[in-house]
């Protein structure tokens, strides 16, 4: 029942019941990415009259967030690219790091050294600083 009601009302949890609809009435997969995210276009193929351009869409596998999409799909979702990565054997450059979605508001986001957020305590001045006082 609960993932019902969360279905029915939030669209940041994968998917909603309307999307979920959408995508079995018109929709065809075309893949799948390392993280489990499913990628759709309108079924054949077919343009989108008020688009001019076949509709493309992902369901994420997890939380909705942009971020999650890595290079090889990106420039498919974005119509950048005709033709999806599972269609062309696509090979990561050897330079290219695996794809990480934006970790902030997460425990492994970046925390530099001077921040407070890093070690719990804010490193001592090196006194390279000479704080402003009012009338001086």
């Amino acid at each position: 029942m609960k993932q019902f009601f969360l279905k029915l009302f939030t669209w940041w949890n994968s998917q909603t019941f309307g999307t979920q609809l959408w995508t079995a009435r018109f929709g065809e997969l075309v893949g799948k990415d390392s993280q489990g995210n499913c990628y759709y276009r309108t079924r054949g193929g077919k343009i989108d009259p008020t688009l001019g351009f076949e509709r493309r869409w992902v369901i994420y596998n997890g939380l909705a967030e942009a971020s999650r999409i890595p290079p090889e799909w990106h420039g498919w979702i974005h119509h950048i690219v005709d033709v999806p990565p599972t269609k062309e054997n696509y090979q990561p450059r050897e330079w290219q790091k695996p794809h990480v979605p934006n970790m902030t508001g997460t425990p492994a986001a970046y925390r530099p050294s001077g921040s407070t957020l890093a070690s719990g305590r804010r490193p001592k001045a090196t006194g390279d600083y000479q704080p402003w006082t009012p009338g001086h």
